[in-house]
């Protein structure tokens, strides 16, 4: 299993909701989920052989930024 932490700027919930639900559709095996507590609006993925561009691709298309956290 492998985590990966990315830092966006999403601020409302409504939006987490929005973006979980697309990337479960096309990925139903990730765990996903927002921190918008934390300073940097983290999205955790967490799954087997994560496909990391589509992903980042998605969520930029949508107007927000999402980058890979080391």
């Amino acid at each position: 299993m492998v985590v990966e932490i990315f830092k966006t700027n999403v601020e409302k919930e409504s939006d987490t909701n929005y973006i979980i639900a697309f990337i479960r559709r096309q990925f139903p095996t990730y765990k996903v989920n927002f921190d918008l507590e934390d300073c940097d609006k983290i999205l955790r993925i967490e799954g087997v052989n994560l496909q990391l561009n589509p992903i980042i691709e998605y969520v930029n298309r949508l107007g927000f930024i999402c980058i890979i956290l080391d």
